[in-house]
């Protein structure tokens, strides 16, 4: 039983969010993930467009991640068919949410069953019940329709909002981040991964309005074509521009170079490390957290999960 335990929110989606969650489910706290639905590419894009749900590509991510179950149940949920007419592309849990949301009737409800089915420790939620459209305004004025065609795009994004404009939380949702003690938002994707969640409306007004701390992870690396050459404040300032009111407490932040050799592999992709301008940060008031965050996959960086969950114990109340 977790009713005695720290609550932790923690909003996101993409691989980030699923890297946290993986160190954090280790540790003596009640987790509730808040997960972002505008993803339009891909398999969760096919399943939305031809089902008329919610995607389910970044749930079916938490929900694996924080599963207690046979090692081979999750290779299962996550095992993308290759081949086959209709099925090369998707992911058997793709599959699964969408079977679920039919027999249930609900979004919502096929994710809490399949929790159920996977033991997943905490609870995992949709940031809606219903699919959310993302859109760009970039600085030349041109508006970029859908989550999968932003960063396509190559020019510089102004601001991202969401369609329809009056999408309703789940209630699950605003009790969670009222009840939390720590409210963690990222690491993953700044416009496409975490201010879809922040900028529904109820969503983010509850997570400035809450008393609990607000820990932003940022990003260790640039993504093309969404944050090109950015460094660690222009990140804080874009989630603050978006949601309106400074609300954000602490911002753990990588301290450590990369190597060469795996700073040219992502030259090749655009990309490059998120620069610690403590400077700048400073400026913002946060409380910052700079330390070795990351590890190495092969030569795919990512954030040391262990390491993560441990600053997060050290700040809970």
């Amino acid at each position: 039983m977790t009713k005695n335990f720290p609550k932790v929110v923690a909003i996101g989606g993409g691989t980030g969010l699923s890297m946290l969650l993986r160190g954090l489910k280790e540790k003596p706290v009640d987790i509730t993930a808040i997960v972002t639905v505008a993803d339009d590419g891909g398999s969760s894009g096919r399943l939305r467009n031809e089902l008329q749900i919610p995607p389910p590509g970044d749930i079916r991510n938490v929900l694996a991640a924080l599963s207690e179950t046979e090692p081979l149940f999750e290779q299962l949920l996550q095992y993308r068919f290759k081949n086959g007419n209709g099925l090369s592309g998707h992911s058997v849990g793709n599959l699964l949410l969408a079977a679920l949301t039919n027999i249930t009737g609900d979004f919502a409800k096929g994710v809490l069953e399949l929790s159920r089915v996977l033991n997943v420790k905490g609870k995992v939620l949709p940031a809606a019940n219903q699919s959310i459209m993302l859109s760009a305004v970039m600085v030349d004025g041109t508006i970029v329709d859908g989550e999968s065609n932003i960063p396509r795009h190559g020019d510089k994004i102004e601001r991202v909002y969401l369609t329809p404009k009056d999408v309703e939380p789940l209630q699950e949702s605003i009790d969670a981040i009222r009840e939390a003690d720590l409210i963690l938002i990222g690491p993953g994707s700044l416009y496409t991964s975490i201010l879809p969640n922040l900028l529904v409306p109820k969503l983010g007004e509850e997570i400035c309005q809450s008393k609990a701390k607000k820990i932003y992870i940022c990003n260790v690396m640039t993504q093309k074509g969404e944050t090109d050459k950015f460094t660690a404040s222009d990140h804080v300032k874009v989630l603050l521009d978006h949601i309106k009111t400074h609300c954000l407490d602490t911002i753990i932040v990588n301290n450590q170079p990369v190597p060469k050799r795996i700073l040219e592999r992502y030259e090749l992709e655009g990309a490059e490390p998120v620069f610690f301008d403590q400077k700048k940060l400073e400026s913002f008031g946060l409380k910052i957290i700079s330390d070795n965050v990351i590890k190495y996959d092969q030569s795919v960086i990512r954030h040391d999960a262990n390491k993560l969950a441990s600053w997060i114990m050290r700040m809970l109340p």
